[in-house]
């Protein structure tokens, strides 16, 4: 069931999202047309033209990255919280699934956009000249790594990349879950359920802000630090471990978070939801 309903989300929020990364990729090429010709013409209206695509590149970018969160925040709040929920909570789905799929798809909608700013930026830099010096540069990169690359540090190499990849995957849920766990407590209100959410929304933020500046000065200054620093000094430890190291307690800080956060989603949810 769940694979369903992450179906149905990819095709409800595709409707918004590839038309906005069509948008984007036509507005590159204008910006890369008047990167290249339009802004040194003597032509006023050139000149101007060159300008106004520009900006609407800019723009183009911005409103995709906006408009992946509203996506996603929009999505979780008619479909669940508005009259499509008494639809929704009637399905043979449990609240978990509801969530997950929605997890999913915003995650994988947050890397699609990253990926097409990226794409888009690369096609305003376009030029054949610098293209050909950008191959002749990675070759060159690719050969003295591949030189002095051994296997110790091949397989560091892709353990850090793939935890990256999941710090970038939790991180996006967790921003996810914030917005959702707001727009659940919010909603638990009979009156002025959106204000309610907004409002739980900079409380959960300055609650999160407050108790992981709390956390990093009592262990700054508690013998727990000294304890770990008096551990950790025997290890000697490698830049590349000392890296993973730290890869590792920004990820399971975000573990932590966003458990938090989805414990108050689905409680909210299943115990205190008003729709009315």
């Amino acid at each position: 069931m769940l694979r369903k309903l992450i179906k149905h989300e990819f095709r409800a929020t595709g409707r918004v999202m590839l038309p906005l990364f069509l948008i984007l990729l036509v507005t590159s090429v204008g910006a890369n047309l008047s990167v290249r010709g339009m802004l040194d013409t003597p032509y006023k209206v050139l000149d101007v033209l060159g300008s106004l695509l520009v900006m609407a590149f800019a723009v183009a970018i911005f409103g995709v990255c906006v408009m992946s969160v509203v996506v996603m925040v929009q999505r979780f709040y008619k479909n669940l919280l508005q009259d499509e929920g008494y639809v929704m909570m009637t399905l043979p789905v449990s609240v978990h699934q509801h969530i997950w799929s929605k997890l999913i798809v915003s995650a994988v909608w947050f890397a699609l956009t990253i990926v097409v700013v990226c794409l888009a930026a690369c096609i305003v830099a376009f030029d054949v000249g610098f293209v050909q010096e950008l191959v002749r540069g990675f070759r060159e990169l690719f050969r003295e790594i591949s030189r002095y690359l051994n296997a110790y540090y091949a397989i560091n190499g892709t353990v850090i990349i793939l935890e990256f990849l999941a710090i970038c995957f939790v991180g996006c849920c967790v921003m996810c879950l914030q917005f959702y766990a707001s727009l659940a407590i919010g909603h638990s209100f009979p009156n002025h359920k959106m204000a309610w959410s907004v409002l739980w929304f900079f409380v959960l933020q300055f609650a999160t802000q407050l108790l992981a500046g709390s956390l990093f000065a009592l262990l700054d200054e508690s013998w727990l630090h000294h304890l770990l620093m008096a551990w950790t000094e025997g290890w000697q430890l490698s830049g590349t471990a000392a890296t993973q190291l730290m890869m590792l307690i920004v990820l399971l800080g975000e573990v932590l978070y966003g458990a938090v956060y989805y414990f108050l989603t689905t409680w909210f949810l299943k115990k205190r939801l008003n729709l009315e």
